[in-house]
């Protein structure tokens, strides 16, 4: 087919009739989707024929490919490697805040593209927002002078970036396709593509609390990441986490700013976290070349930790983008706190069996803290600290949560949802998956 009798219709034909397309036809279809020679209803049909029908791993490497060429592609000129992370969700999922200054300061550079919270999992951005000042979404020279200066920076899509992707998402969302693997995979490595990597960790979660409820969905994305990611040049590895349980015992924009604040300053670390952080940060290091092995790699993001010199990181980023210079001093000073505090109490003793995550997450959603649709606005105060996590011993009376509430309505409606997102047993059973359930290797 030439550029000349570029036909949108018929590359929607020949997948909704499961034929194998063209590298050329994917791109031509993309570079209609940035120009607007596909129409809106030529791309919803598009992604569902996908959904449908799904892509070869040869088509999702030229889908990803095309939409990272939509835009701008980033090059850095940096004395240190440039890596990042990417997180599928998950409730009380606040590990980018830790993570990208502890790399920063363990010799990384972190130009880190991150979303929004749709649904029940939260976004990194809305945390971030939820600081007085910070600008998610700087120009891209605002955002190349942050990284240079702290060695991370952590902002929202911009218009330069994939711009395909964003529109194809944009109209995904609204024609139940988002869930599609092939889809979700090509958005993911798109934007990460776009800012420049030299390497790539995914967390894919799985679980209550994640965007993906089951352990081999999950990997099924995992694996689909990799492959793809490897094909179009990123070397990258996978970790598959549990999201059973909150990730913190914070849900909520400015409660989860202050949880990852509060582990940077080495105030309080809670161990799920940073277990996750360790992790991660190792992997991130190994590809980069900082790390020898692992157990290297988590020595130098705890020493990173444990230095301050990964908050003086944050505290750098946050301020070059425009937010307080003295963030993790004065935490309280620039994060709002909600006027209403209710502590949710258990009726009966036991322990903690099974948490419903989502059920969670929802609830901070119905305080205000979540979206429903991508144009609300959301109240970054609101939501819940202390969860009392799975295998908890606990006695009639002992607190299960606190609810952070606009008002007294509010927060009598979501400690119902907190109550009953509750089991109660007499023992807890043995776990069959530890928190990081499995590790996939980076393959060439």
């Amino acid at each position: 087919m030439s550029k000349a009798s570029f036909l949108p219709q018929e590359i929607i034909r020949a997948k909704r009739d499961g034929l194998r397309l063209e590298p050329q036809d994917i791109t031509r279809f993309v570079e209609g989707l940035t120009s607007g020679k596909v129409s809106e209803g030529q791309a919803a049909a598009f992604a569902m024929a996908v959904f449908l029908k799904g892509l070869t791993v040869e088509e999702r490497v030229a889908l990803t490919r095309a939409m990272t060429a939509s835009g701008e592609v980033l090059r850095w000129d940096l004395p240190g490697p440039v890596l990042d992370k990417h997180s599928t969700g998950g409730v009380g999922d606040n590990v980018s805040l830790i993570l990208a200054p502890a790399v920063a300061a363990a010799g990384g550079f972190v130009p880190m593209i991150s979303g929004r919270g749709l649904g029940h999992t939260g976004g990194t951005l809305d945390k971030l927002e939820a600081i007085k000042g910070y600008r998610a979404q700087p120009g891209i020279e605002v955002f190349r002078r942050a990284v240079r200066k702290a060695g991370c920076a952590i902002i929202g899509q911009t218009g330069e970036l994939a711009p395909a992707d964003k529109r194809l998402y944009a109209i995904r969302d609204v024609t139940a396709t988002v869930e599609s693997i092939d889809l979700i995979t090509a958005s993911i490595l798109a934007k990460k593509l776009a800012a420049g990597l030299g390497g790539l960790v995914l967390d894919v979660k799985w679980g209550t609390g994640a965007f993906m409820a089951s352990l081999e969905k999950a990997q099924e994305l995992a694996e689909s990441l990799i492959q793809v990611a490897n094909g179009a040049g990123l070397p990258t590895a996978a970790l598959l986490t549990d999201m059973h349980e909150p990730l913190a015992d914070a849900a909520g924009n400015a409660l989860e700013t202050h949880h990852a604040i509060a582990h940077l300053a080495g105030h309080r670390r809670q161990e799920r976290v940073h277990q996750v952080v360790l992790a991660l940060g190792a992997e991130m290091l190994v590809l980069g070349g900082l790390a020898a092995d692992l157990a290297e790699g988590k020595r130098k993001i705890a020493s990173s930790l444990e230095s301050g010199a990964a908050a003086e990181r944050f505290g750098r980023m946050v301020a070059e983008l425009g937010g307080p210079s003295n963030l993790i001093e004065r935490p309280h000073l620039h994060l709002d706190e909600a006027p209403v505090r209710h502590e949710i109490r258990a009726e009966r003793e036991g322990v903690v069996t099974a948490i419903d995550t989502r059920a969670l997450g929802l609830a901070v959603v119905a305080l205000g803290g979540g979206r429903t649709r991508p144009q609300d606005a959301i109240d970054p105060a609101v939501g819940l600290t202390q969860l009392a996590g799975i295998g908890t011993k606990i006695e009639a009376g002992t607190p299960l949560g606190v609810v952070h509430a606009r008002n007294k309505a509010h927060a009598a409606a979501a400690a119902a949802r907190l109550r009953s997102a509750y089991a109660i047993g007499e023992k807890m059973r043995a776990r069959r998956h530890g928190l990081i359930t499995a590790r996939l290797e980076r393959r060439s």
